[in-house]
């Protein structure tokens, strides 16, 4: 949302509820600008615990969320280009909230509930905040049952609510502190290798990874993305179920170095 977009209807409704179900945030001042009610709105979100919320508020939420997609360019996978070497890899340099595919990846972290950093610009923050509240309060569902953190290199797939796509794959990637050792490699090859097996154990026909681990988790882009690409390749010998895989790029580094590997 920029200044100049038009604000969705109920934002401003929506913004007082929240700010009502909270103690510390009740004198706060609703700005008079579009975009610092944007802002403000995702902040509440991201920080908001998964406690159960009232129907109206997320129906309320839903609304916003749904006239906020409506604003930006939805793209779908069956529209993207795939790669010399393989029809069923795509590279797509875009944000990953606004594709349309059964399933998108999310580099989560340990606890699955998204990052609570108001505004955060991280791919966890983005998905549950595009997602709506629903998607915290569903991995909450899961977490409580489970009673432990998710181990790294696995994949837990929830609805995707009011995203383009149909799903997320929540997979925690390794965090590297200095060089990335044969554990972290290891780690790094599971999450896609875990991601593509839900996706097609549950029949999805597609699915798009974002470069897990490369952000906060620091693990050095050009490794990651050999690990990523030679993983999909790998799956792809043996499996009949996917029809394409995306490699979601944001930023020109990442798109060069996925362009050399693939485009060769």
């Amino acid at each position: 949302m920029t200044e100049q977009s038009c604000e969705p209807e109920g934002m401003i409704e929506l913004i007082e509820m929240l700010l009502a179900e909270r103690a510390d945030k009740r004198t706060v001042t609703v700005p008079g600008n579009p975009l610092d009610r944007w802002n403000l709105l995702r902040a509440l979100m991201n920080t908001r615990e998964p406690a159960p919320a009232p129907d109206d508020m997320l129906a309320l939420q839903d609304n916003v969320l749904a006239r906020i997609h409506a604003l930006r360019e939805t793209t779908h996978v069956s529209n993207l280009s795939h790669v010399p070497l393989d029809e069923r890899m795509a590279l797509w340099q875009g944000d990953i909230t606004t594709l349309a595919a059964d399933a998108i990846v999310n580099a989560a972290n340990s606890k699955l509930l998204g990052c609570f950093v108001p505004g955060h610009r991280c791919i966890d923050n983005a998905i549950h905040t595009f997602a709506g509240m629903q998607l915290r309060l569903a991995c909450n569902d899961i977490m409580s049952v489970r009673v432990r953190d998710e181990p790294v290199g696995t994949a837990t797939v929830t609805s995707a609510f009011n995203l383009p796509a149909a799903h997320v794959i929540h997979t925690v990637g390794p965090f590297v502190f200095d060089a990335p050792t044969m554990s972290h490699v290891s780690e790094l090859a599971s999450c896609y290798a875990s991601c593509l097996e839900a996706a097609a154990e549950r029949g999805f026909a597609s699915i798009a990874f974002c470069c897990i681990s490369t952000g906060e988790f620091r693990f050095p882009h050009e490794q990651a993305a050999e690990i990523a690409v030679r993983s999909v390749k790998d799956f792809l010998a043996t499996d009949t179920t996917l029809e394409t895989v995306v490699f979601n790029v944001f930023t020109d580094e990442d798109r060069r170095i996925y362009e050399r590997l693939l485009m060769v």
